[in-house]
C-alpha cells in the first residue's frame, strides 16, 4: 500500500471515509475528494494525504481534480468512486428533482471521474478503478426507483469500461454492497434499523483486499451482503 497512489471520491463520509481511514493506516498515498474537505484536512495530517475539493456534478471541477491529483503524485494507481446520494419513495410519489440529483451524482459523476482518470490510466497502461454500485444496481427494490435507476446505470457503465479498457492495463471492478451502516441513512425518514447492516469498515476491508490482488487476474464484480441478506 505504501507505494500506491489511491484516489477516493466521496471520502468525507460512509464507505469512502472508512476506506480512507484504513488506507491511511497502511500509509498509502491518498487523494481524498469531497465537496467539503474541512474535516478531512483536520483528521488526515500525513503529508502523503491530499484532501482536495471536488463537485462531481461539475465537469470542470472533476477535470481540475484529476489534473491536481496527477500533478501532486505524478501518477494514479487506484480510483475509488464512493460518492453517492439517495432518497426513497415510490416512483409515482417521488420528487423529480430528487430523481435528477441521483442520476447526476451517482451516474454522471461516476462517468466523469472514470472518463478523466481512465484517460490517465490508459496513458500509464496501468491502473485500477473500483465503482461502488450497490445491490440496488441489479435488484429491484420497492421505493428505490431513482436510486436503482442510477445504480443500474453505474453497473452498466462499469461493464462497458471493462470491455473498453481491459486491454489497456486498467482493471475495473463493480462493488455491490447490500445495506451498509453509515451516515447515508441519516437523512432518510423514517430511518431504518441499521444494527444488522454491514459496517462501513467491513466494506473498506473488502476494498483493501481488492487492491492487493495480483495484476494477472481481475475481479470484475463482487457482491457483499449483510449476514441476514437484503434488509
Amino acid at each position: 500500500m505504501k507505494e500506491k497512489v489511491v484516489v477516493i471520491i466521496g471520502a468525507s463520509r460512509g464507505i469512502g471515509r472508512a476506506t480512507a481511514e484504513l488506507l491511511d493506516q497502511h500509509e498509502a498515498n491518498l487523494v481524498l475528494g469531497a465537496r467539503d474537505i474541512t474535516e478531512l484536512g483536520q483528521q488526515f495530517t500525513r503529508k502523503e494525504v491530499y484532501p482536495l475539493e471536488i463537485d462531481v456534478r461539475d465537469e470542470e471541477s472533476v477535470k481540475h481534480f484529476v489534473d491536481q491529483s496527477v500533478k501532486r503524485f505524478g501518477r494514479i494507481d487506484v480510483l475509488i468512486n464512493a460518492a453517492g446520494v439517495g432518497t426513497f419513495s415510490s416512483v409515482i410519489d417521488s420528487d423529480t428533482t430528487d430523481f435528477d440529483d441521483m442520476l447526476t451524482v451517482n451516474l454522471r459523476g461516476t462517468y466523469l471521474s472514470c472518463k478523466y482518470f481512465g484517460k490517465q490510466m490508459k496513458q500509464q497502461q496501468d491502473g485500477q478503478i473500483l465503482n461502488l454500485v450497490s445491490i440496488a444496481g441489479n435488484t429491484a427494490l420497492a421505493g428505490g426507483g431513482g436510486y436503482s435507476a442510477s445504480k443500474f446505470g453505474v453497473l452498466g457503465l462499469t461493464k462497458v469500461l471493462q470491455a473498453e479498457l481491459r486491454t489497456e492495463g486498467v482493471r475495473i471492478t463493480s462493488v455491490l454492497p447490500g445495506a451498509v451502516n453509515s451516515s447515508f441513512w441519516d437523512h432518510i425518514h423514517p430511518k431504518p434499523d441499521v444494527e444488522n447492516m454491514i459496517p462501513a469498515e467491513s466494506i473498506a476491508e473488502h476494498i483493501a483486499f481488492l487492491l492487493c490482488q495480483p495484476k494477472q487476474s481481475v475481479v470484475d464484480e463482487i457482491t457483499i451482503m449483510p449476514p441476514e441478506g437484503i434488509l
